[in-house]
C-alpha cells in the first residue's frame, strides 16, 4: 500500500472509496480529457476500475491530490503510476489537474513525487509518459521533469475524427 506523498505545494493521498465520486467526476470531465481519443463516461465502471484497482495486488497506484495548505484537503487533481512492464521494471505515469489550479506547478510538484515515488519505492528502471502530439503542456512538463522524448508513434490516436500522432517519452533511474 502507498503512502502520502508530500511536497511543498501538494500532497499526494492514496484513492479511497470516499474519493470515487471525485475519480468518477474526473475521469468523464471531456474539457480535462481534450488531448484524448475518447473519454470514459460510466461513472460505474469508472468505480469498477479504482476499486479492482485499490483491492486488488495489481501494479497500479493512484493519488488524490490536494494544496498542502488546504485544510479541508480539497482535491484538485489526480495522479497515477500504473506497470508499464513488470519485467523491465518500467512504470508509466499519468496526471491531470483540474483546470483552477493549471499553471500554477501542482502538476510538475505532482508529477515530480510521482517519479520519486517510482524510483525510490517502487525501484523501477524506466518510467513513460505518453501525450498526444498537440498536447505541448503535458509534453513541456515532461522534458520539465527531465523525460526525453523517444519516439513519436505516427497515426497512433484516432483524436478528432483523424488520426494523429503520440509522443513517447521516458526518464531512467540513472538519470532522476
Amino acid at each position: 500500500m502507498s503512502k502520502k506523498l508530500i511536497g511543498n505545494k501538494v500532497i499526494l493521498t492514496p484513492v479511497t472509496e470516499k474519493d470515487l465520486d471525485f475519480i468518477c467526476m474526473v475521469e468523464s470531465d471531456k474539457s480535462l480529457w481534450i488531448y484524448e481519443e475518447q473519454v470514459k463516461e460510466d461513472h460505474a465502471a469508472i468505480t469498477k476500475l479504482y476499486r479492482n484497482r485499490m483491492s486488488e495486488d495489481v501494479h497500479s497506484y493512484d493519488f488524490i491530490i490536494s494544496q498542502k495548505d488546504d485544510v479541508n484537503n480539497t482535491p484538485i487533481g489526480i495522479g497515477n503510476l500504473w506497470g508499464y512492464s513488470e519485467y523491465r521494471k518500467s512504470w508509466e505515469i499519468g496526471y491531470a489537474i483540474l483546470p483552477d489550479y493549471q499553471a500554477q506547478g501542482y502538476g510538475f510538484e505532482s508529477a515530480s513525487l510521482l517519479l520519486k515515488y517510482a524510483f525510490e519505492k517502487l525501484k523501477a528502471h524506466k518510467v513513460v509518459g505518453m501525450c498526444n502530439i498537440n498536447n505541448d503542456i503535458s509534453s513541456i512538463l515532461m522534458q520539465k521533469l527531465g523525460m526525453t522524448r523517444e519516439a513519436v508513434f505516427r497515426e497512433e490516436l484516432f483524436w478528432k475524427g483523424q488520426w494523429t500522432d503520440q509522443c513517447f517519452y521516458s526518464i531512467l533511474e540513472k538519470e532522476y
